[in-house]
C-alpha cells in the first residue's frame, strides 16, 4: 500500500512540473508575440518643414516623389514601391520605369487615386510636391525630406540620419557621410588649386538666371568652394534673371550652365541661347571654360541630391 501511495504522489509531481513547464513555455510565447508587436508598431516622430509626421519603423511600401531621395534611398539598398514615373527619370535611376515600380503621376501632379489604392506606409516628397502635402498625408504618413539650400550640407547629413533612424540603415548612412566628407573636401582643395571665379545659370527657353550661394545650385559655392563671380546674386529658389550683358559685365572665369529644355523638353538649347558675341566675349568661352552641368543631377535631383556625382562633374571640370 505504502509503495502504491509513494507511485501516486511520484506522478503528481510529474504531472505539476509539467504543467508548470508548459505555462512558462506559454508565458514565453506571450512575452516574445507582445515583444514582436511592440517592434512591428515602433514608429519615430519626426519634425520637418511642412509639419511633425509619425513615421512607421521600417516602412515597406514607399511612394517616392523626388529623385534625389531615390537616390540616396537606392544607394541604402531601401527600393521605392512607387515612383513619378509621368516626369523624366534621370538615367542613373532608370531600374525604376521598370513595372515592377507603380506609377504614382508626375514631380508637379502626382496621381492621387493611384497612391491611395497603393495603400503605402510612407510618402517622401520635396521641393514642389509641398503643396500636395495636406491631400498626401490624408493617404499615408508623409514625410518632407530636403536639403536647405541655405544650410546645404548641415541639411543634407540631418535628412539622411532620418532615412537611417527610419530604416534601421544608421551604420550605413555614418559611413556614407564619412565618405561624402572625403569627397567634398578633395572638391574644395581642387577649387582652391584652381583658384578662379565662377558664375551657375540656368538656360530655360532662351532665357538665363543666375545662382549665387544660398540659392538652389549654390552648393558650387557653400559646399564645393568654387569662388562666386559676382555678390550682387539674389538668393531664390527660381535664381536671378539676368542679360547677356550682366554676364559680359561680370566676366567669369567659368561659366557653369543648367539646361533646363534638355531634361523637360528633350532639346538641349543652352549652347545656341549663349552663343553670342556678349557671351563669346567672356573669359570662360575664350579659355573654353563653359562648362554644361548634367541636369539630370542638378535639376532633376531634388531632396537629397547625389553630391558625390555632382563634385565628381565639378572637380573634372575644374582639372582639365
Amino acid at each position: 500500500m505504502k509503495k502504491v501511495w509513494l507511485f501516486g504522489l511520484f506522478i503528481a509531481a510529474v504531472m505539476f512540473l509539467a504543467a508548470c513547464s508548459s505555462q512558462g513555455e506559454g508565458n514565453s510565447a506571450e512575452a516574445e508575440t507582445d515583444n514582436e508587436t511592440e517592434e512591428t508598431n515602433e514608429t519615430f516622430t519626426i519634425e520637418h518643414e511642412l509639419g511633425t509626421t509619425e513615421v512607421p519603423a521600417n516602412p515597406e511600401i514607399i511612394a517616392v516623389f523626388n529623385y534625389g531621395t531615390l537616390s540616396a534611398l537606392d544607394q541604402l539598398g531601401i527600393e521605392a514601391s512607387g515612383v513619378a514615373k509621368s516626369s523624366n527619370i534621370p538615367s542613373y535611376l532608370s531600374k525604376y520605369e521598370g513595372e515592377d515600380y507603380t506609377n504614382l503621376g508626375s514631380l508637379k501632379e502626382p496621381d492621387f487615386e493611384t497612391i491611395y489604392e497603393m495603400q503605402p506606409d510612407l510618402i517622401i516628397i520635396a521641393g514642389r510636391q509641398g503643396e500636395a502635402y495636406e491631400e498626401l498625408k490624408d493617404i499615408a504618413p508623409t514625410l518632407y525630406l530636403s536639403a536647405d539650400p541655405a544650410d546645404f550640407m548641415a541639411s543634407y547629413k540631418e535628412g539622411m540620419e532620418t532615412l537611417g533612424q527610419i530604416f534601421d540603415k544608421e551604420d550605413e548612412v555614418q559611413t556614407k557621410l564619412e565618405e561624402l566628407d572625403e569627397t567634398v573636401a578633395s572638391m574644395k582643395e581642387t577649387a582652391e588649386s584652381n583658384g578662379q571665379d565662377g558664375l551657375v545659370v540656368l538656360s530655360n527657353g532662351g532665357k538665363v538666371s543666375a545662382y549665387g550661394p544660398g540659392s538652389r545650385f549654390g552648393m558650387l559655392h557653400d559646399v564645393f568652394g568654387v569662388k562666386p563671380t559676382a555678390d550682387d546674386i539674389e538668393s531664390s529658389t527660381h535664381g536671378m534673371d539676368i542679360s547677356f550683358e550682366y554676364i559680359a559685365e561680370k566676366d567669369p572665369s567659368y561659366l557653369f550652365v543648367v539646361d533646363r529644355d534638355q531634361v523637360v523638353n528633350g532639346e538641349s538649347a543652352a549652347a545656341e541661347t549663349l552663343n553670342n558675341d556678349l557671351v563669346n566675349g567672356t573669359t570662360a568661352a575664350q579659355n573654353d571654360q563653359i562648362i554644361y552641368l548634367d541636369p539630370e543631377l542638378w535639376y532633376l535631383s531634388s531632396g537629397l541630391p547625389p553630391i558625390d556625382l555632382m563634385a565628381e562633374e565639378v572637380k573634372s571640370a575644374l582639372e582639365e
